[in-house]
């Protein structure tokens, strides 16, 4: 890799100044307004994979927004990586929180970038992290170093939920056949502290709601003799944790997967201070279930949480009323092993069976997502960790995400294969937020070390 790594080098100022170019055009995918925008986004990273040296590069249409495709096969005996990335972002709202225009990329000096961040919508979340894998794969074609078979798959729709991603996929299984997954849309702990993701909850969300008396009564006449739905929720939801914060919904730990103390030490190694934690939220104790540390509850564990709940007279002043229905919205963030339509239709029949028979109950499934891991023992991860290693000098550590990336479980499902999870933001890089940024130091560091997961993946897969 000598010869690439000279010419990212050599080209740094071209390879941001192309970024810059790039985060100019605003690709909202969620905005009609913004449609022409995005269709010119998805032209521009058609053209750069044809000057990059792919083949077969396409702007494969969908019912939505188009997902570009690129190739280079240079031996079939060989292993083929396939990259993800998505070139929509997020609406730049509010305007006004804005330091400067979100689609005039501007660079800037800071705390925890001396080097400088590029600052615009899309510079972490995903312009700048896909378009590293365009410039590694410049890199490797310019100094005929690609160890390996590489397939593109950029698409424009991530942002508003990858509606026509999973039908382009099954339409494709053969075209996109490969033997890994490799993906940059996550993050680092530090710039000194290097870690890959190997982990994401899945999700299971439902709304609920409680019927009392067929209309508002008032609270003086009734109170006291017909059930009060706000109460009855509040009592039932109250329930569903037990004193050490354990979920009572029966069977919820069923399928539960217990990482090995060896992950469990592994993952300890990252650091976390409580106090700063407590400090930056400002509450006084951390709370979650027994046994656990605060960041494993955030991660390798399932929880249950209230996102929104409502019923009854809410505006100003006083109306004594009882209402006729209570409403709620619990998500419940799962762990592999862990089914959302059967955690979904778990939480249905104990909420339904724990109601009083003085109110009716519904249960009404929102949207879920498969967890997903990557084995920190696989090839995949293996050529990840010691990429990582020699571009940062020090062996990254294995982190379970709390999020959820539904597409991940997908990829998996459809096509059989595992997602390395090989991002490079912060957590402070304000994705989807005003002042979105991501460090040169960041951008330059994915373009270097994703050459060396293309050689580790081909040497470990012999």
């Amino acid at each position: 890799m000598e010869s690439t790594i000279k010419y990212i080098n050599a080209n740094k100022d071209k390879f941001l100044n192309e970024l810059i170019e790039l985060l100019k055009i605003p690709s909202v995918s969620a905005d009609p307004a913004f449609k022409n925008d995005v269709l010119k986004t998805a032209e521009f990273i058609a053209e750069q994979l044809k000057k990059n040296g792919a083949d077969n590069v396409e702007v494969c249409p969908t019912a939505g927004y188009p997902i570009v495709y690129g190739e280079k096969i240079i031996d079939e005996n060989l292993p083929t990586v396939l990259v993800y990335g998505h070139y929509d972002v997020q609406p730049a709202d509010p305007l006004e929180l804005w330091d400067s225009p979100a689609f005039e990329p501007v660079i800037k000096k800071t705390e925890i970038h001396p080097e400088g961040a590029i600052f615009a919508r899309g510079a972490c979340d995903d312009k700048g992290q896909m378009y590293m894998h365009l410039k590694a794969f410049e890199a490797m074609m310019e100094s005929n170093e690609l160890p390996c078979n590489v397939k593109f798959m950029i698409e424009g729709e991530e942002e508003v939920g990858s509606e026509n991603l999973g039908h382009f996929i099954k339409a494709n299984k053969e075209k996109l056949a490969a033997d890994v997954i490799l993906v940059s849309d996550t993050g680092i702990l530090a710039n000194d502290v290097p870690s890959i993701t190997t982990g994401l909850r899945g999700l299971s969300y439902v709304e609920v709601e409680v019927t009392g008396p067929n209309r508002d009564l008032h609270s003086g006449l009734y109170g006291g003799c017909v059930a009060n739905p706000i109460n009855i929720l509040a009592e039932m939801i109250a329930s569903l944790t037990d004193e050490n914060n354990h979920i009572t919904i029966p069977g919820f730990y069923d399928n539960v997967e217990e990482l090995s103390a060896e992950e469990r030490a592994e993952m300890a190694k990252a650091p976390f201070s409580e106090e700063d934690y407590k400090k930056a939220l400002a509450i006084d104790a951390v709370h979650g279930e027994a046994g656990y540390s605060t960041p494993e509850r955030g991660s390798i564990r399932p929880t249950l949480d209230v996102n929104g709940i409502w019923g009854g007279y809410t505006g100003e002043g006083a109306k004594t009323v009882i209402a006729s229905k209570a409403f709620a919205k619990i998500s419940m963030r799962l762990v592999p092993n862990q089914s959302p339509e059967e955690i979904t239709e778990k939480f249905q029949k104990h909420f339904e069976s724990i109601a009083p028979d003085s109110v009716k109950v519904l249960v009404k499934p929102h949207h879920g997502g498969e967890p997903a891991v990557t084995p920190i023992d696989s090839i995949g991860y293996q050529a990840a960790s010691m990429a990582m290693e020699t571009s940062f000098g020090i062996k990254p550590i294995p982190v379970r995400s709390g999020g959820s990336i539904p597409i991940v479980s997908m990829f998996e499902k459809v096509l059989g294969l595992k997602t390395v999870l090989m991002g490079f933001g912060l957590n402070s890089d304000a994705i989807h937020s005003p002042n979105e940024h991501y460090g040169l130091f960041n951008y330059y560091k994915g373009i270097e070390t994703i050459p060396y997961f293309y050689k580790n993946f081909t040497e470990l897969s012999k």
